[in-house]
């Protein structure tokens, strides 16, 4: 996260398959019936990271240490830059079977890849840019280090009119409000405290009432409470597991079963920062003007790239209107490494449409060094349901969901 459903206008039966495992070199092409792919526009999360200072709350209470990270905090780390090329490899084949790219070197601007500026994510868009163009030398954009970037930190960036009041009750009706989301997600708190085995029958998480109130400067939001302290824990639990850390401290050991519960936990901290129609329009604003952009310039890139967070990602999917659904998350739970793949394609009239597919590996995958990928189709509301989408629909669709930019 940045320190603070349903499925696409799925094209044809072969596209309204469930979740498809693909190994890289068994990767086909799978097309809409007499389209050809043209465009890729991608938006995807870092990949795995070391824990950011704080992620796990201070008082957190475990029955044995925390295993140790080699990878200084919040770095994205060698094994996470592994399962980064991983996908990109998964990626090309794909590309290249569908005779978007070719074995040779990509023509200059053919293929932009832009991230935020931290350095976690400048790494993770660099770890893809080596692995889908080999000996290449593709170029990676962004601003210099951690200088906020609209795109991706609108409001940090300021680059919305975001009305702090009217967020959190736009988050209230999306939520029921922060004691109901709570109680929702009791199964996972408590599971929570079953792996930490601190053996406190009041918890483990030093978690306080449960409020959500407008920042003290009006241009953000600030949560307290069980779903803020331990949503950062749970995350914590996912990338030590898909790095290869011990799967347990102390209390009930870990595997891919339990984190797919745990993340629930982390998944709902998106339902405060990033699903309600409110924040998704306004989280969604820059990158959302980007996307569409780059998915309708007459001369645009071929693939078009943005390396941002997990809240950029689950804004996205609430904004089109779908579930981030994927092997091994808790559903809306962002994968490390994920990435929302929207598929421009013409036919021989050169009428254009858009499928959408949400592109992961499990975390089982990243901690076995897999070469498969997961690829969903999803549907975007408003969307037809059973042919791919018609680009000026879609497009006008993303558009009229965005909030405005500031001037």
């Amino acid at each position: 996260m940045i320190a603070l459903t349903r499925r696409l206008c799925a094209p044809l039966a072969l596209f309204a398959l469930s979740t498809l495992a693909v190994p890289v070199a068994a990767q086909k092409a799978s097309a809409p019936k007499a389209l050809t792919l043209d465009r890729v526009v991608v938006l995807m999360r870092h990949g795995v990271r070391a824990p950011l200072d704080g992620e796990v709350p201070h008082g957190t209470r475990t029955a044995q240490p925390w295993p140790t990270w080699t990878t200084p905090e919040s770095e994205l780390t060698p094994h996470g830059a592994e399962a980064l090329a991983a996908e990109a490899r998964a990626d090309r084949t794909d590309w290249i079977a569908r005779g978007l790219l070719t074995e040779n070197c990509p023509a200059p601007g053919s293929i932009r890849i832009r991230t935020n500026s931290s350095s976690r994510t400048i790494a993770s868009g660099e770890a893809y840019a080596r692995a889908l163009a080999p000996g290449c030398a593709l170029p990676v954009m962004h601003n210099p280090l951690d200088q906020v970037d609209p795109l991706f930190e609108p409001l940090r960036a300021r680059a919305t009119r975001f009305d702090a009041k009217a967020a959190v009750a736009d988050i209230d009706r999306f939520t029921g409000g922060m004691d109901a989301l709570v109680a929702r997600n009791r199964p996972g708190l408590h599971l929570l405290n079953q792996v930490l085995g601190c053996g406190d029958p009041k918890g483990c998480d030093p978690a306080g009432p449960a409020r959500l109130t407008p920042s003290a400067d009006g241009h953000g939001i600030d949560l307290t409470g069980p779903i803020r302290t331990a949503s950062g824990t749970a995350q914590v639990l996912l990338l030590q597991y898909a790095e290869g850390l011990s799967p347990s401290i102390g209390g009930l050991p870990v595997d891919g079963s339990i984190l797919a519960r745990l993340g629930t936990v982390h998944a709902a901290l998106f339902d405060v920062y990033s699903r309600s129609p409110y924040m998704a329009a306004h989280q969604s604003a820059a990158f959302g003007r980007h996307m569409i952009d780059a998915l309708t310039a007459k001369d645009g890139a071929k693939i078009d790239m943005l390396v941002g967070h997990d809240t950029n990602v689950t804004a996205l999917a609430a904004l089109l209107g779908f579930d981030l659904v994927a092997p091994g998350y808790a559903t809306n739970d962002a994968a490390p490494g994920g990435a929302v793949l929207i598929e421009r394609w013409h036919d021989a009239q050169g009428r254009a449409f858009v499928t959408v597919r949400y592109r992961t590996q499990s975390p089982d995958q990243i901690r076995a060094h897999a070469a498969a990928v997961s690829v969903t189709p999803v549907q975007v509301r408003g969307c037809p349901a059973d042919a791919p989408c018609p680009l000026d629909r879609f497009v006008g669709l993303f558009r009229e969901r965005l909030a405005p930019l500031a001037r």
